[in-house]
C-alpha cells in the first residue's frame, strides 16, 4: 500500500486548506485512515481519524471544531479540511492507514504511512 499526501502550502492564519491522500497497491476500504502532525522539535501527534465506511469520526482537542476528516472509498481518497488554520497548525501532515476498520488516536493503530505534505500558517 502507497499513501500520497498532498494539498499543504502556506497559508495565513485564518485561512483554509484541503489536504488529500490516495492510496494506491492493494487498498482497502475496509480499514480506517487518519491524519497525524509533526512540528518541528515535537513528537508526532494525532489529528483526526475516519472509520471504513465515514460512519465515525475522531478529532484532536485541539482541531474539534476547526478540521474536518471525510473520505471517499471509490477514490481510495481520504480529506481532511482544515479551517481557521492558526500558525500553531504548523506542521507537517501524514495521512495513515489503520490496521482495522476502527482505529484511534495511537500511532500504533496504523500499518502505513505517507510521505508527509508541510502546512505552514504565517501569522
Amino acid at each position: 500500500v502507497q499513501l500520497q499526501a498532498s494539498g499543504g502550502g502556506l497559508v495565513q492564519a485564518g485561512g483554509s486548506l484541503r489536504l488529500s491522500c490516495k492510496s494506491s497497491g492493494r487498498t482497502s476500504s475496509n480499514n480506517a485512515m487518519g491524519w497525524f502532525r509533526q512540528a518541528p522539535g515535537k513528537e508526532r501527534e494525532f489529528v483526526a481519524s475516519i472509520s471504513w465506511r465515514g460512519g465515525s469520526t475522531n478529532y484532536a482537542d485541539s482541531v474539534k471544531t476547526r478540521f474536518t476528516i471525510s473520505r471517499d472509498n471509490a477514490k481510495n481518497t481520504v480529506y481532511l479540511q482544515m479551517n481557521t488554520l492558526k500558525p500553531d497548525d504548523t506542521a507537517v501532515y501524514y495521512c495513515a492507514q489503520g490496521r482495522s476498520s476502527y482505529s484511534g488516536s495511537a500511532s500504533s493503530s496504523y500499518q502505513y504511512w505517507g510521505q508527509g505534505t508541510q502546512v505552514t500558517v504565517s501569522s
